[in-house]
């Protein structure tokens, strides 16, 4: 039989949501209409200072880039998720999450959607400060260095049902945002929902009747 998830979210086309999960647990992110990229940031339950990071995690795995397998490490050096499906895997885990600068300074635009606004929001009822955000893995979205060294930033690979899967290694607080980008490439240029689902064991492994 299918797995029930414990926890399904929908996260609507530009904005964000947050919500916990615990060790042991499963969590699934899809890209429900492709091509669109989710912002991914966690912290600690017991200890909100310690951050899931980008940069220790690329220095743990001596990568920009992750894979099924590995792991994505904190701030204090500990793994506190583990990738065990991608259905993509074309991700990011260097560009900072867009914010209000972003648009007022880059493109000139006053009150635009932005990530790091997406995010703060869910994780400000637990207390966070958005100084506290953690720098984000952006899910789906498509950022490759070229052959100059330069990075870049495209539309996503992921098709409808795109998904990865995370066995939860820590007890954490989670927040993700559906990027609201819809000046330049990175979305195709329709910014559409992303969903979230929670299961006691890796959904992967399931049999459907």
């Amino acid at each position: 039989m299918s797995m029930e998830p414990l926890l399904t979210l929908i996260v609507k086309a530009g904005h964000g949501r947050a919500f916990e999960v615990k060790a042991g647990q499963f969590l699934t992110i899809t890209d429900v209409e492709g091509q669109q990229a989710a912002d991914f940031v966690a912290v600690a339950a017991s200890d909100k200072s310690e951050k899931l990071s980008p940069t220790h995690t690329r220095r743990q795995l001596r990568s920009l880039f992750f894979k099924v397998g590995d792991a994505l490490y904190s701030s204090r050096g500990r793994p506190l998720l583990r990738v065990v499906e991608d259905t993509v895997g074309v991700h990011d885990a260097n560009v900072p999450a867009c914010d209000d600068t972003r648009f007022t300074v880059d493109f000139n635009v006053i009150g635009h959607r932005n990530c790091l606004d997406n995010m703060h929001s869910g994780l400000a009822l637990h207390g966070l400060s958005p100084f506290d955000v953690p720098e984000p893995f952006n899910l789906f979205q498509n950022g490759p260095v070229t052959p100059d060294r330069h990075m870049q930033v495209t539309d996503p690979t992921s098709k409808p049902g795109d998904h990865i899967t995370f066995e939860v290694l820590d007890d954490l607080l989670c927040a993700v945002s559906s990027c609201p980008q819809d000046i330049i490439p990175g979305n195709g240029l329709r910014v559409t929902d992303i969903d979230i689902a929670v299961h006691a064991a890796d959904p992967s492994t399931s049999s459907s009747v």
